[in-house]
């Protein structure tokens, strides 16, 4: 199990700035962080991220980028100038996409985790098969962790299935970030491969991304303690 004191990720996945910003209001930034993704980031810009920032939080910028060697460690040195908690690129991009990434981010003075994304959680096996890939999903991840870890990455997104394995295979410091979970009687929503959170963590997970079960709460607040107390109970 992670020994962070902060494994909640909140997934602010809104369509502009104001709901955003109007819950991190509401959130204590020493209990947990924050993830901006592509929908708020296209519509907020680096703005969002400097706001939330401002209020104390650690920002995962979870953009997934994938692109030629040079544009991804152009966006990832930006990313860092923006002072990120956490940054990732698509491990399909390849080693030499991954190690530019990798250069670029040391070679900055702010030094965000970089991590990958491996089969995305909302994709099945016959999802896999429609794009080329004759492969079980548990396989592709294991075969694009090892390549991220070669390529001198901080960790992976991975669904909280693989965890267990993937903990075995590249031992305690190598992060493990799992969305698709979700407190038991949650809606699964477009995950495929999910689990508890108190399952995440005993599985293997450093970091848990959950949106919303929190973010469309009645109570965002009491949602996100509710998590907290069972994962308190789980340990």
């Amino acid at each position: 199990m992670t020994a962070d004191n902060k494994p909640i990720i909140i997934a602010l996945d809104f369509p502009s700035a104001a709901p955003a910003l109007e819950l991190a209001e509401r959130l204590d930034p020493d209990r947990c962080r924050l993830k901006v993704g592509k929908e708020l980031f296209t519509r907020a810009g680096p703005a969002v991220v400097e706001q939330l920032q401002s209020k104390g939080f650690e920002v995962f910028l979870d953009l997934k980028f994938h692109d030629i060697p040079h544009t991804t460690a152009a966006a990832c040195s930006a990313a860092a100038e923006l002072g990120v908690w956490m940054v990732n690129v698509h491990a399909s991009g390849g080693r030499r996409m991954m190690e530019a990434a990798r250069e670029a981010i040391d070679a900055g003075r702010h030094r965000p985790l970089l991590i990958a994304v491996t089969v995305l959680t909302s994709m099945s096996a016959d999802e896999l098969t429609e794009i080329g890939l004759f492969t079980d999903p548990a396989d592709q991840v294991m075969r694009l962790a090892r390549l991220a870890h070669q390529s001198g990455l901080d960790g992976l997104v991975c669904s909280a299935q693989e965890a267990a394995k993937l903990r075995d295979e590249f031992g305690a410091g190598f992060k493990l970030v799992t969305p698709g979970v979700r407190p038991a009687g949650a809606d699964s929503g477009d995950q495929r491969r999910i689990m508890t959170p108190e399952q995440a963590l005993q599985a293997g997970a450093s970091y848990l991304v959950i949106g919303r079960p929190i973010t469309q709460a009645t109570d965002p607040v009491a949602a996100f303690e509710h998590i907290q107390q069972q994962i308190a109970v789980s340990r």
